[in-house]
């Protein structure tokens, strides 16, 4: 097990926390099976009826052709690949999913960027896209300015939650330092490209450290707003109600444990930004993916940072607008 200044890194994913239903925060489709459960084989060909499969066949189906993405040997988070690559994988299962990559291709999303399926994977891939908007911003001082200022203004929140300032201050400085490399040059005189970017991520220490903060950021979200949280937060095997500290010490602060629907609206918050969740189910059959919105913008207008759901793991959906990619 890998070891990042105290954290631990796992290999694994563990199963989606439970996710609630409220009115004042966005409803998503069930996950699947928890790992309390045991999946039969699932034999999928192009004749498969998707509805009729339980739900832990659905999540097995879905474990099968996410394999790959657990392996050590994937970079925690890779460039654009097609979308037609993923559609490859899905040929020889269920069209239904086939379908639903044919619909976001007609949506306009034609490239993925896969992010390592060890349980960071949402926040490694919300963090990404983050700061690739920034850096893709057609007034880049002002988007480092306004991200800066936002993060600054969080720390209190963090105080707050009961975290020492030694605690977070170097997980939130190589945060906060990649963003400000996009105008600020480094030592070798240069500012923070695509391809620096992306080496950046690849780069487990700095990476990791990146997870963490927002982990903290999350955390510090629901701790110090507990009655907006409190009757969410469910033991995801036990099904037990948990307190907002039992819940974040055990699936938001650790490393290697998934976000589901209260972690992606209390990072959403804190960062104050809009998040847009495609959800790759196999469901639909015309193909039709349901897009959650999770809506904490300044302006409730900006366009989202979009990540692709399939239960278990969470990438990032690429409209081929981003400076400097080519799919």
């Amino acid at each position: 097990m890998e070891q990042t200044s105290g954290t631990s890194t796992p290999t694994g994913a563990p199963p989606p926390a439970p996710r609630p239903k409220v009115n004042d925060l966005p409803e998503l489709p069930d996950e699947g099976a928890s790992s309390s459960q045991t999946p039969g084989k699932v034999a999928v060909d192009e004749n498969t009826d998707i509805s009729t499969l339980t739900p832990s066949q659905l999540y097995e189906l879905n474990q099968e052709l996410l394999n790959d993405s657990t392996s050590s040997d994937r970079p925690l988070i890779s460039p654009v690949a097609p979308m037609e690559v993923l559609r490859e994988e899905y040929e020889r299962g269920s069209q239904s999913f086939v379908r639903q990559i044919d619909f976001l291709l007609k949506k306009g999303y034609h490239g993925i960027r896969r992010t390592r399926g060890d349980g960071d994977c949402f926040y490694r891939s919300l963090a990404f896209a983050y700061i690739e908007r920034i850096l893709s911003s057609a007034d880049r001082p002002l988007a480092v300015m306004t991200a800066i200022s936002t993060l600054d203004a969080a720390l209190p929140m963090l105080d707050a939650a009961g975290f020492q300032k030694m605690v977070y201050e170097d997980f939130y400085e190589v945060f906060a330092d990649l963003i400000k490399a996009i105008e600020t040059p480094g030592p070798e005189g240069k500012t923070l490209s695509h391809e620096t970017l992306l080496q950046s991520f690849q780069n487990p220490e700095v990476s990791n450290y990146v997870v963490v903060f927002l982990r903290l950021l999350a955390s510090a979200q629901i701790r110090t707003d507990p009655e907006s949280y409190a009757p969410f937060l469910f033991h995801p095997d036990l099904g037990e109600s948990m307190t907002p500290r039992e819940f974040c010490e055990s699936f938001v602060e650790a490393v290697g444990k998934e976000a589901d629907h209260v972690q992606v609206t209390a990072l959403s918050r804190a960062l104050k930004i809009n998040v847009s969740v495609a959800y790759l189910d196999g469901h639909s059959a015309d193909g039709h993916v349901d897009f959650v919105e999770f809506v904490n913008a300044r302006d409730e207008k900006e366009p989202p940072l979009v990540l692709l759901y399939r239960p278990g793991h969470y990438d990032i959906l690429d409209n081929g607008a981003i400076e400097g990619l080519t799919l």
